[in-house]
C-alpha cells in the first residue's frame, strides 16, 4: 500500500456516504488542529452547502452512517464528528508502516508526482542590471525563482530557468560616462574588487557628481544616442564594463547556489517587439497619434477601435505608448517581443515572471496587450509578485550607499554564523568554521526570505535569521544533524529489517507520522499556489515536532522493538527534512 492508496481508500469510503456529489468534487484530508481529534479530518463546509444544511449537522449525519450502514475498512479504527469536521482515526500499524516504507524507499523522490509530465514551465527570475551589484531584494527574487523551479520539477515537468539582464539604457551609460571621465584605466583586477562592485562605484560616482553638475545628464543622453548608433569607442567601453559586471554577477550566483538555463540580454532584444506592434497597428488594435507615436488605449471603453474591454473592470489601465514618435522602442515593446520570442522558442505550458510588486501594474498592462494582440498563450502567463525587503537601520550598511548589496550582506551574515558556530564548537579548525559558516549563513538568509508568503513585505532581522533556535534555517539544519548523530551511534549495533510499527503510537510519534504523510500534499500546495512558504513552514513544524519527541522519549536506550521502530521513524523524518531543504536551495550539514 502507498500513501496515495490510503487517501484513495478513505475518499472511496466518504463517497459511499455522499452519492449525489458532483463528479469533480475534491476531497481534502488534513491533520486536525489537536492530536486528540484524530489522525486526519475532513471539512464538511463545502458538502454542507451542497446539501443545504449546516456543516455541524452534515458531519454528525455522516459519522452515524459509518459503522452502521457503511462498514469501516481495515485501515480505519473509527470516524467521529466534531463540530463541522469528520475526524478519522487510522489503524496505526498499517498507516505507520506505509508512510515509513514509502519515504525510505523513494528517498529524494518522495512526494514527487507525474502531474506535470510532458509540460514545460518557464520561470524568469533575478533580472539584474549591469551597472551595480545585486541587492537584498534580488536575493529574495533569486531564492523565490530557484525554489519554484525546484518545486515544479517535483511534478515531472521540464523547467526552463531564464534570466533577463538589463544591460542597456541611460542607467548603464551613467556608469560608462563616469568611468570614461574618472576611471584612469583602473580595472577590477588591479583594484582587487568584484566586477559588479567596481562598475557600481562609478554609477554612484555619476549620481554624486550630477547633483552639482547637471550638464552630466545631457552628456549621458548623448552617450546613449551614440550607443544606439553603434559608435565604436562607446561600444568597446560598453562591452568591457558589461563583462566586468556580468563576471561579478556570476560570482554571486555561484556563491548563493543559483543557476540559469538561458540568459537573455536587453541589448539583444530591446527592438524585438517593433514588428509585432506594427502588425497590431495595421489590424487597428492600436493607433498612431498625431506626433507619430504608436499608442494603445486600455481604458474601460474604446469603441472607436472596437477593442475588447479591459478585463480589469474596476481599474483603468490608461493609455500606453508602444513606440516613440521617432520609432524607437519603450520598455514594454521589449517585453512584448521577448514574450513572443520565448513562446516560439520553448512553447511553455506556463510562463512565470518573478518580479517585485512595484511592477504589478506593468504586468497587468503587458498581459492585457498580449491578449488584445491575439496571443492566446498569454492566459498561461503568471506574475509571481513579491513584496519589498527591509533591513533595520543600524544593523548593516552597504558600501554602495543606502541599498544593501547582496555580497556585503552575505559576508556579514557569515561573520555572524562564525560567531555562533565557535560559541557551540570552540575546538573546530578555522577551515571547518568557515565552511560551516558559509552553509549556515545562506541557510539563514534563504529560509528567512522564503518563510513569508511572497506578497508579504519582509523586515529582515539578521540576528533572528541566524539563530540555532526558533523558526530559522540553522535550527532546521541543526535538527537534521541531531538525527544523523543518533543514527550514526547505532551503526555498530545489530540491525533488523523486520519492524513492528504497532509499538509506536504515542502523541509525539503520531504527530511526526502525520507530517510525513501530508508532505506530498504540501509540495502540491506549494506548486499550485506559487508559494514556497508552505514548504518552509512544514519543514519547520516537522523539525519542532521531532525535537519535542526527542526531549520526551528515548531512542537508542528504548527496548529493541521500540528502538527499531523509532529509528525507522526518525530516519524518515531526516529524509523529509533533507528533501525540503534541498527544494528550498539549502545545504545540509551532517554535524553542527
Amino acid at each position: 500500500m502507498t500513501i496515495d492508496q490510503i487517501k484513495e481508500n478513505l475518499v472511496d469510503l466518504l463517497k459511499k456516504a455522499l452519492l449525489d456529489l458532483p463528479k469533480d468534487f475534491i476531497f481534502e484530508l488534513e491533520p486536525p488542529p489537536q492530536p486528540e481529534m484524530g489522525d486526519l479530518c475532513f471539512s464538511c463546509f463545502k458538502i454542507a452547502k451542497h446539501l443545504n444544511q449546516s456543516p455541524d449537522q452534515t458531519a454528525s449525519d455522516l459519522a452515524k452512517l459509518f459503522g452502521t450502514k457503511i462498514p469501516l475498512i481495515d485501515l480505519v479504527d473509527k470516524i467521529e464528528a466534531k463540530g463541522p469536521y469528520l475526524n478519522i482515526f487510522l489503524e496505526k500499524n498499517i498507516w505507520f508502516e506505509t508512510v515509513c516504507q514509502q519515504v525510505l524507499k523513494q528517498k529524494d523522490k518522495f512526494g514527487h508526482t507525474k502531474t506535470g509530465k510532458g509540460k514545460k514551465i518557464l520561470i524568469e527570475y533575478s533580472a539584474p542590471n549591469t551597472n551595480k551589484p545585486q541587492h537584498l531584494g534580488h536575493l529574495r527574487n533569486n531564492f523565490l525563482g530557484w525554489t519554484m523551479a525546484n518545486l515544479f520539477s517535483t511534478t515531472g515537468a521540464k523547467v526552463i530557468k531564464a534570466n533577463l539582464v538589463n544591460d542597456r539604457g541611460v542607467h548603464i551609460c551613467k556608469s560608462m560616462l563616469a568611468y570614461q571621465k574618472w576611471g584612469q584605466g583602473k580595472t577590477p583586477e588591479l583594484e582587487k574588487i568584484k566586477g559588479d562592485h567596481f562598475v557600481g562605484q562609478y554609477y554612484v560616482l555619476f549620481e554624486e557628481n550630477a547633483k552639482e553638475n547637471p550638464e552630466l545628464l545631457d552628456e549621458v543622453q548623448e552617450m546613449l544616442k551614440q550607443w544606439e548608433e553603434g559608435n565604436a569607442s562607446v561600444m568597446t567601453l560598453w562591452q568591457q564594463m558589461n563583462q566586468w559586471a556580468i563576471n561579478g554577477l556570476k560570482q554571486t550566483y555561484e556563491k548563493i547556489g543559483v543557476e540559469f538555463d538561458y540568459w537573455y540580454f536587453e541589448s539583444d532584444i530591446y527592438n524585438s517587439g517593433k514588428k509585432i506592434v506594427q502588425k497590431a497597428l495595421k489590424k487597428k488594435l492600436c493607433y498612431q497619434r498625431e506626433d507619430k507615436a504608436i499608442e494603445i488605449d486600455l481604458t474601460h471603453t474604446n469603441s472607436a477601435l472596437r477593442m475588447r474591454p479591459c478585463e480589469y473592470k474596476k481599474e483603468n489601465l490608461g493609455k500606453k505608448v508602444l513606440l516613440r514618435p521617432n520609432g524607437t522602442s519603450v520598455y514594454i515593446t521589449q517585453d512584448i517581443g521577448l514574450a513572443k520570442l520565448r513562446q516560439d522558442q520553448f512553447e511553455p505550458n506556463k510562463a512565470i515572471y518573478v518580479v517585485g510588486s512595484e511592477q504589478d501594474y506593468s504586468f497587468r498592462v503587458l498581459f492585457k496587450i498580449l491578449e488584445i494582440f491575439g496571443f492566446d498563450w498569454v492566459k498561461s502567463s503568471y506574475h509571481l509578485s513579491y513584496g519589498l525587503v527591509f533591513l533595520p537601520k543600524g544593523k548593516m550598511k552597504s558600501r554602495e550607499g543606502e541599498i544593501v548589496d547582496a555580497d556585503n550582506l552575505i559576508n556579514q551574515m557569515e561573520q555572524l554564523a562564525k560567531s555562533e558556530t565557535l560559541n557551540r564548537n570552540p575546538s573546530l579548525s578555522p577551515t571547518e568554521v568557515s565552511k560551516r559558516a558559509e552553509i549556515i549563513s545562506l541557510a539563514a538568509l534563504k529560509f528567512y526570505l522564503l518563510k513569508f508568503t511572497p506578497s508579504q513585505q519582509v523586515n529582515f532581522d539578521p540576528q533572528a535569521s541566524i539563530s540555532f533556535e526558533g523558526d530559522s534555517g540553522p535550527y532546521i539544519q541543526y535538527t537534521y544533524a541531531r538525527i544523523k548523530s543518533i543514527l550514526k551511534k547505532f551503526d555498530h549495533k545489530e540491525k533488523t529489517n523486520k519492524i513492528d510499527y504497532s509499538v509506536l503510537g504515542n502523541k509525539e510519534e503520531t504527530e511526526l507520522f502525520k507530517l510525513l504523510f501530508i508532505f506530498p500534499q504540501i509540495l502540491e500546495k506549494s506548486v499550485n499556489t506559487y508559494n514556497p512558504s508552505h514548504l518552509a513552514h512544514h519543514v519547520l513544524r516537522l523539525s519542532q515536532r521531532f525535537n519535542e519527541f526527542y526531549h520526551q522519549h528515548r531512542v537508542l536506550k528504548a527496548e529493541p522493538k521500540l528502538r527499531n521502530g523509532r529509528l525507522k521513524l526518525i530516519q524518515a523524518v531526516a529524509e523529509v527534512i533533507k528533501n525540503s531543504l534541498h527544494l528550498l536551495g539549502i545545504k545540509i550539514l551532517e554535524e553542527m
